[in-house]
């Protein structure tokens, strides 16, 4: 069966947690809940993707935008499926996504331990920049 890449769904969560748990180098936090991923989902609607095979969720893509600027987070595909063309695809589908929202750039995190992740991107056309630090903090 092929794969098929369609809309991610708040009730697709537990699969998608599932796969982020297994693969090294994405970075999950209490900002990846249900809860706050089905408000992101919300809030940023039919931009984010999966790729399913055989009924199973194997590559997700969730993305979204502030209006000025789009942000591509949590690609990822099973170690068994990588090497078919799934996370170009899923890529494809979210910028797509976003350029019909009327966003015409976008940015995205790769931990800095994550080699696998760096070399995709690199050899996909992104830029790695220079010159910007990223600062956070805790609001709560």
């Amino acid at each position: 069966m092929a794969d098929v890449i369609a809309g991610y769904k708040a009730d697709d969560y537990d699969q998608a947690i599932e796969l982020w748990n297994g693969l090294d180098g994405l970075g999950l936090s209490e900002a990846d809940s249900p809860e706050r991923i089905a408000r992101f989902l919300q809030r940023n609607e039919g931009l984010s993707f999966v790729c399913e095979y055989a009924g199973n969720i194997i590559g997700t893509i969730l993305a979204g935008h502030d209006s000025r600027r789009g942000f591509l987070y949590h690609l990822g595909v099973a170690t068994e499926h990588r090497g078919h063309g799934i996370a170009p695809r899923l890529v494809d589908k979210a910028l797509s996504a976003l350029l019909k929202e009327g966003i015409d750039k976008c940015h995205l995190f790769v931990m800095e331990h994550n080699i696998g992740g760096q070399r995709f991107w690199s050899a996909n056309g992104w830029e790695k920049r220079d010159g910007i630090l990223l600062y956070s903090r805790d609001l709560g």
